[in-house]
């Protein structure tokens, strides 16, 4: 029986590797299982790891921290490779909205972290972890430890305040939604209203009867100043279907298809005279079927060199005679204009003859195969940069020893910066949905085995003192008083609708599991889009102010 006490006893690489790999298969196993349709999902890690550390199993302690520290990082610079493209964008009209409501909730759940701390005589670092537990933020602990590790503190116990706060931090963000909806909501409430995407692109038709684009070229027309950006897709003159160069000259009674925001639609009535009426957005309109001549085909980006082009810098529309009239990016529609910047992976739609189709194929590549090929060049530089940038210390009025954005902090800032800005500078940061996936999973399952072993050994005794119960009561009201709060300012002050309220709640607590019983019970994706539209900030902030409390208020 040796060979058994080698792979889960003694110390060593093969017995880390097994210990660590029991622990996820059991937890992520588990995480499969739902309780009243909920389900704890990878969570389920740091548990069985608590049970096997309770057990009596253990790991080399170095081994321990390398893989809870690698775990870490590939977890959150994969997140922050995910929420990159979106991250600046949320900050638009609508989305700077819900981020400050989000906001909200942020600062309220820290404002209590704080006071309770000194109220309740609860040590800082063990008021950290509670509310990341509250908070059902891992990220944001690691950063935690992070900083306690380099203050030469000890930092199982904030992993114990999480472990303990965790699973009523994912029921009570449920137990206040269901608190404002049974005591605000009205069934119309309820009802499905769907938000507006302005930049959603919306397409039209129109019949030149103004003079004042009689006789112009599209490039004079699209110059014009105070009119809305738009692409025309086609246009029908004496009975015959082309595609319009930017040189094309418009005459008067020219029958016009174009591409752009459902809100700009009045100001180009006004710009070229006639709207028609015939409802163009409709799923089951054949759009080979306008022309025998003219098709309409889905081309991927997936060349290298046109990853940060401009998509008017190639001159596609006039080399080729065909239109490009949307872009998909990441399951986002956007308008198709000479500005927007190209990244590898873009779907464009493309509308021409099948000859020019076919070249514009050679030029654009539509090699999706190659996109199956993990690029990880980025993610390890990446990675080493975000490390870097986690290194340096930074000096804080008040604070006396310099703060340091850690393991957690510098790669997430990098993964957001090379996620948004990396295809401007050129940089092939393209990575595939499923490989993003997988890259947090296994990382965040490390993460998790790890902390879940380290914190077992201490974690029945701590839940089974007077002590353990006060901080689940604590992890509690940090769940549900800011839900609450901010959840009524959004409903009944600012009318926001409860589908994007909820989203919005379910995102500043970084809780998916609340958030698929939201999208269970509200119709409509308004709660995924909010979600989506306040996660990245809040995700951000929450690992940043983990650390900076700590710093500030620990000397």
């Amino acid at each position: 029986m040796d060979w058994i006490n080698s792979l889960f006893v003694e110390h060593s690489a093969l017995q880390a590797v097994v210990v660590l790999s029991l622990i996820s298969a059991v937890g992520l196993g588990l995480g499969k299982i739902r309780f009243w349709g909920i389900s704890l999902g990878v969570t389920f890690v740091f548990f069985a790891g608590i049970v096997a550390g309770h057990l009596g199993l253990s790991i080399d302690p170095q081994m321990l921290n390398y893989a809870e520290s690698f775990g870490l990082v590939v977890f959150v610079y994969a997140l922050g490779l995910q929420v990159g493209p979106g991250f600046f964008s949320s900050f638009r009209k609508g989305g700077m909205q819900l981020n400050m409501l989000a906001i909200g909730v942020l600062l309220i759940g820290t404002m209590m972290t704080v006071l309770g701390s000194f109220c309740l005589n609860v040590p800082l670092p063990d008021m950290v972890g509670i509310l990341c537990g509250a908070t059902t933020n891992t990220p944001a602990l690691g950063a935690a430890q992070q900083t306690l590790k380099q203050m030469g503190l000890e930092t199982s116990t904030p992993a114990l305040g999480c472990a303990v706060t965790y699973p009523l931090g994912v029921v009570g963000v449920i137990l206040a939604i269901l608190v404002i909806r049974k005591a605000l909501t009205t069934k119309e409430d309820l009802l499905q209203k769907d938000k507006e995407d302005v930049n959603k692109p919306y397409i039209v038709a129109f019949q030149v009867h103004n003079p004042a684009v009689f006789d112009k070229s599209i490039k004079e027309i699209g110059a014009l100043n105070n009119y809305p950006k738009f692409v025309i897709s086609r246009l029908w003159r004496d009975g015959n279907v082309s595609i319009p160069t930017s040189e094309k000259i418009i005459r008067e009674g020219d029958r016009l298809l174009v591409v752009t925001s459902e809100q700009n639609v009045p100001m180009l009535t006004v710009l070229f005279g006639e709207q028609e009426h015939t409802d163009w957005n409709k799923e089951d309109i054949d759009w080979n079927a306008i022309d025998s001549q003219l098709i309409s085909q889905r081309i991927v980006v997936t060349r290298p060199e046109l990853n940060g082009k401009k998509l008017g810098s190639l001159h596609l529309r006039n080399h080729f005679g065909i239109n490009i009239s949307r872009v998909y990016r990441s399951g986002v529609q956007l308008l198709a204009t000479a500005e927007l910047t190209l990244q590898l992976g873009d779907r464009l739609t493309v509308v021409g003859e099948a000859a020019a189709i076919h070249n514009v194929e050679k030029v654009l590549g539509n090699a999706i195969k190659s996109l199956k090929e993990p690029n990880l060049v980025a993610v390890f530089v990446g990675i080493v940069i975000g490390l870097a940038l986690g290194a340096i210390p930074i000096s804080i009025p008040g604070v006396s020893a310099p703060v340091r954005l850690g393991l957690a902090g510098g790669p997430i800032i990098v993964g957001i910066l090379i996620g948004t800005f990396g295809p401007r500078m050129h940089m092939v940061t393209y990575v595939t949905r499923s490989a993003n996936l997988m890259l947090r999973a296994l990382g965040l399952a490390l993460y998790l085995a790890c902390l879940g072993l380290d914190a077992g050994a201490h974690f029945f005794e701590t839940v089974f003192r007077p002590e353990g119960a006060l901080w689940v009561g604590i992890g509690f009201v940090l769940t549900i008083v800011p839900v609450l709060i901010m959840g009524v300012v959004s409903f009944k002050w600012l009318k926001v609708d409860f589908g994007t309220t909820t989203g919005m709640l379910c995102g500043s607590m970084a809780n998916p599991m609340a958030l698929n019983y939201a999208n269970d019970t509200i119709p409509g994706d308004n709660p995924s889009v909010a979600y989506a539209t306040v996660y990245p900030l809040c995700m951000f902030l929450r690992v940043i102010i983990a650390q900076v409390l700590l710093m500030f208020f620990i000397s």
